[in-house]
């Protein structure tokens, strides 16, 4: 047995493969008029090791004095 394409809502019925369409022109649009926003400063590359990215890791495995 096929997948129904028809899909009822309170009665009404719509089509799966119309509502897919529908949200991905709403979604193309959202993304034509969000304007991109640019960065306050300039971005760096973070090259510590990935434990010391957040505070939670630096305190977990401390290794300020194993650098020389």
């Amino acid at each position: 047995m096929a997948k129904p394409d028809i899909l009822y809502v309170d009665g009404h019925a719509f089509s799966w493969r119309r509502l897919c369409e529908l949200r991905r022109r709403q979604m193309q649009a959202w993304a034509k008029a969000e304007a991109p926003q640019p960065a306050l400063f300039e971005l760096k590359v973070d090259y510590r090791p990935r434990t010391e990215w957040t505070a939670d890791g630096r305190y977990r495995q401390p290794s300020l004095l194993d650098r020389k």
